[in-house]
């Protein structure tokens, strides 16, 4: 059982919100991309419970996506004038976007045929460019459309999704188990680069944006629950000092913090959060 703290707080009326102005995203338009996924739909709903209005973009999308402030918007990251016209609609039906939270993001899935997931001497070419597009330029441009847009006008604050990935090598170890039932896994290089190009993506942006009034920063994520094969979250928990994968709720709170005031001197850092993956 978890200990219980008591702090002393100041209660609202029943009824009544309390909104710390530090952490206040009231009103505030975000975009943000890869929406519909796990990570994604926690953080529009995260958002838009504290007053944001939230604009997805996603290349799969459904009706269950658009409820009160959250709105979906089919997009193509890959293509700046999938991008374009999307901003063009969140303009006319939300307001001019404060913040961009780029979250879309590929991987080759651990059932994948062994062309992806084989020895890296293997890994096919077609592979690398379809994860690099989505992970590296998709970022790229919807920092130019929708960066550049809050650039042109009153500044907002980007926030660039990486993972322990891209600052350490994936552990090959942890797929041992497969290789020892007769499969040749690994962990494919090509999302590990791509999340590693991220952090001077956003360097550059951090400090070219600086005088216009937007922040750029990276947050380092580590493994999510995702009801994963037993054995590899038997495996990934053992290299976790916090023994297990995170919750996306987990994420929640460092994303609040980067896209309001409470981050306002914060820009060209990266918050690691992952359980303790790289403390060792």
């Amino acid at each position: 059982m978890k200990s219980v703290t008591s702090y002393s707080m100041r209660v609202a009326p029943v009824g009544i919100a309390v909104r710390d102005p530090l952490f206040n995203l009231e009103g505030q338009v975000v975009v943000l991309t890869g929406g519909a996924g796990l990570l994604g739909r926690c953080f529009a709903d995260a958002l838009a419970e504290r007053g944001a209005r939230v604009a997805i973009f996603d290349r799969y999308i459904d009706s269950m996506l658009t409820v009160g402030r959250v709105k979906a918007y089919e997009v193509d990251v890959t293509k700046r004038a999938s991008l374009e016209a999307a901003l063009v609609q969140v303009e006319n039906s939300l307001g001019e976007p404060r913040g961009l939270i780029n979250c879309a993001a590929i991987d080759s899935p651990p059932d994948a045929p062994e062309s992806e997931n084989g020895p890296f001497e293997e890994y096919s070419i077609e592979s690398w460019r379809r994860v690099m597009d989505v992970n590296v330029t998709g970022t790229f441009l919807a920092c130019q459309v929708v960066g550049g847009r809050m650039a042109s006008r009153a500044g907002g604050s980007v926030v660039n999704i990486a993972s322990i990935y891209g600052q350490v090598s994936p552990d090959q170890r942890i797929y041992e188990y497969r290789r020892a039932g007769g499969e040749s896994f690994y962990k494919p290089a090509a999302y590990a680069t791509s999340k590693s190009a991220l952090y001077n993506l956003t360097r550059y942006l951090a400090t070219y944006w600086a005088n216009r009034g937007v922040r750029v920063n990276t947050v380092t994520f580590g493994g999510v629950f995702d009801n994963q094969d037993p054995q590899f979250l038997s495996e990934y928990a053992k290299r976790v000092p916090l023994g297990r994968m995170a919750d996306p709720q987990d994420y929640v709170g460092t994303i609040i913090f980067l896209l309001s005031p409470a981050s306002s001197y914060m820009t060209g850092s990266n918050v690691v959060i992952d359980g303790g993956w790289t403390a060792w």
